[in-house]
């Protein structure tokens, strides 16, 4: 039993984009970190995450291929603390994109980063793959540029439709749910046009986009992870050094009709596991700028486009089954 009284009961809460395996260190001092030390970390945070009251995580990407996979089988077998997790491996992204810190005059890695660089279709399926065969219940593709590791910039796109196409081919294969970074409009209707599932950011996503992400609302959860995004456009005010390149909010989050539009077509906040849980009974109202009509729609639980596995022994039926 325990004395509640004087304290605030509320439910486990849900990271939908964990990175449990970062650490405070530079993109490129991670490919550098051993993975002996780098799995003490990744065990760590997740010990801190459950102990902050979160009972369930969503990854993004782990640092190293294998991190999330093996802690998650800990946590399942009741060997270390941490939230329910479904894991992923690290981002995929193609050359010059994402987490590709390579240099001409150094020696190429395929996961310089948090990253795995891959090129042309055939060389996406086969990374996908062997992430399917170590075991990851997501696949995450970095669609758009960024600032920092990235030599496209957050407008840009980078990965082609081809590309896209060979990792969902195998995700429907192998019964993964794949999320995206997608910070561009055009990577945006990139993912929705593929069917993924989980759409990151989408901080410039424009007038085409934002009707795309509404009339998709039933299927997909974005997820702007706005924690980032408010540091950067603050760091001036707080002192801290921003990065250098264009701060990732400057257009479309700063507009509250963009922001409501893209965020209750879809689900306001970073978490779509918490926002199905608070919202799934209430309704969403917003109103277009371009119109006195208003749209309505009713949250609803987010589920796989293509069908579930049969088999109740199924690894990923057992392990997913508790999310949704």
């Amino acid at each position: 039993m325990i004395d509640g009284r004087g304290a605030t009961l509320m439910p486990g809460l849900i990271e939908s984009h964990a990175h449990l395996g970062l650490a405070d260190m530079s993109s490129q001092d991670l490919n550098r970190l051993p993975i002996e030390e780098q799995m003490l970390i990744t065990v760590r945070n997740a010990r801190t995450m459950l102990d902050c009251g979160y009972t369930s995580a969503f990854s993004a990407a782990s640092a190293k291929p294998r991190l999330d996979v093996v802690l998650r089988r800990e946590i399942e077998a009741g060997r270390e603390a941490g939230p329910r997790l479904l894991a992923n491996g690290p981002e995929i992204t193609v050359t010059g994109g994402l987490g590709d810190t390579n240099q001409m005059h150094l020696p190429h890695y395929e996961t310089p980063t948090f990253s795995w660089v891959a090129d042309r279709p055939d060389a996406i399926r086969r990374v996908c793959r062997l992430l399917a065969r170590e075991g990851v219940d997501l696949l995450k593709l970095n669609l758009s540029g960024d600032i920092g590791t990235s030599s496209y910039p957050s407008e840009q796109t980078p990965m082609t439709d081809g590309e896209v196409a060979a990792a969902m081919e195998v995700a429907r294969a192998a019964s993964l749910r794949v999320a995206a970074h997608c910070r561009s409009a055009e990577s945006v209707m990139l993912a929705l046009r593929h069917g993924i599932e989980v759409i990151y950011h989408a901080n410039y996503a424009d007038e085409r986009a934002l009707d795309a992400l509404e009339a998709a609302r039933d299927r997909i959860f974005v997820g702007p992870a706005l924690g980032l995004t408010y540091n950067l456009t603050q760091a001036g005010a707080s002192g801290a050094s921003r990065p250098s390149g264009r701060a990732p909010s400057s257009t479309s989050w700063r507009s509250p009709s963009r922001r409501s539009r893209a965020c209750a077509s879809a689900a306001s906040g970073s978490s779509p596991e918490a926002t199905m849980a608070s919202c799934s009974h209430r309704t969403a109202r917003t109103r277009r700028t371009s119109g006195s009509s208003s749209r309505s729609s009713a949250f609803r639980p987010w589920r796989p486009s293509w069908p579930r596995p049969s088999s109740a022994a199924s690894s990923w039926g057992a392990r997913a089954s508790w999310a949704w």
